[in-house]
């Protein structure tokens, strides 16, 4: 008899034990695996923005990446031209500049042509992430190929934050923040919104719903947690270059949702760290064709487990969700 059968849901299980896990890691792990797990950690606010917009309205954006760099060059920048460094400016800066790129490219996607189509989105985002990479790669006040090299540590007060189990907690915890407020948009009546948006647009605009508004909103809130995950990465690593802006990473978020299962937000987290650590690990023992051998695994998962590495563990009905009384109310009814 499964979990679900015998009335236990299984998404919360997983969300209290990664929880649990993270909490007590840093105490048993060396120096590097530390840096190695707080980037992946980061890399998730990029998952958990991705899966936000395809994962639950349905938005195949291809160009989360350039939210998630443009801001990291943003902080970047006032860190080397300002030195303004706190961590109470810059990581608000970071949300703000992929608040305000988001909303402009998802209203000029979403927003000045009705309906546009998934191609039309996902080869729009392209687009845009491309455009922005070879801005950067051109502009020699951004450092050209080279980026921006190193970028002074976060500070809080007067205490400097670097790369270890300090930075490991701070992004923890942001991430924590993060994450439940996710849970908790897509479990509210704007989440129920999504979700029929995702499974039935064209009933949704019959009923009177504005469509493109809820799309264009729900956009911009992931490219403001993007914009904060770009501004930790670029504190985190001490750089920022034009790779963190252009498709390249906007398909691997694609990538880790995919991998992980999209429209749970805790597949996502667990799209990134089995990526990431196969990777590594893979990279290590096979170092010249390790790309082939990930490229396959990844290809034999999305085709015969299309819901992701989580659709081992959660029923369909768990991760679509439900809405409305418990079943157990509308049973006494």
């Amino acid at each position: 008899m499964t979990l679900t059968a015998r009335g236990w849901r299984v998404i919360p299980i997983l969300e209290l034990t990664m929880l649990a896990a993270l909490l007590v890691m840093p105490a048993g792990l060396d120096h590097f695996w530390v840096i190695f797990v707080t980037r992946v950690m980061i890399l998730g606010m990029l998952a958990l923005s991705f899966d936000l917009v395809w994962g639950h309205a349905g938005i195949m954006s291809f160009g989360q990446a350039l939210f998630f760099g443009a801001a990291g060059y943003a902080v970047a920048i006032v860190a080397r031209d300002l030195d303004l460094t706190s961590v109470f400016v810059v990581l608000p800066l970071a949300m703000f500049v992929g608040l305000i790129l988001s909303f402009f490219v998802g209203w000029f996607l979403l927003m000045t042509r009705f309906p546009p189509t998934i191609i039309f989105l996902a080869l729009g985002t392209l687009t845009a992430s491309y455009v922005g990479q070879r801005l950067a790669l051109s502009w020699y006040y951004l450092g050209g190929q080279n980026g921006i090299p190193s970028i002074p540590p976060l500070t809080i007060g007067d205490y400097a934050l670097y790369e270890g189990t300090s930075f490991y907690y701070l992004v923890l915890g942001l991430l924590l923040i993060v994450y439940l407020g996710c849970r908790w948009l897509v479990r509210s009546q704007f989440g129920l919104v999504l979700a029929g948006i995702r499974q039935q647009e064209t009933r949704l605009t019959f009923l009177g719903y504005r469509v493109q508004t809820y799309k264009t909103i729900v956009f911009t809130l992931a490219g403001t947690i993007a914009g904060l995950g770009g501004g930790l990465l670029a504190f985190h690593d001490g750089f920022i270059w034009p790779n963190a802006i252009g498709i390249i990473l906007s398909t691997q978020a694609v990538i880790f949702v995919l991998f992980g299962g999209a429209g749970t937000l805790i597949g996502a987290l667990i799209g990134v760290g089995a990526i990431e650590y196969a990777g590594f690990e893979l990279a290590d023992r096979y170092p010249d064709i390790w790309p082939i051998i990930l490229g396959a695994i990844l290809l034999i998962v999305v085709m015969f487990r299309p819901s992701g590495l989580i659709g081992l563990l959660v029923p369909e009905r768990e991760r679509f969700g439900s809405f409305g009384r418990p079943e157990k109310s509308r049973e006494k009814t």
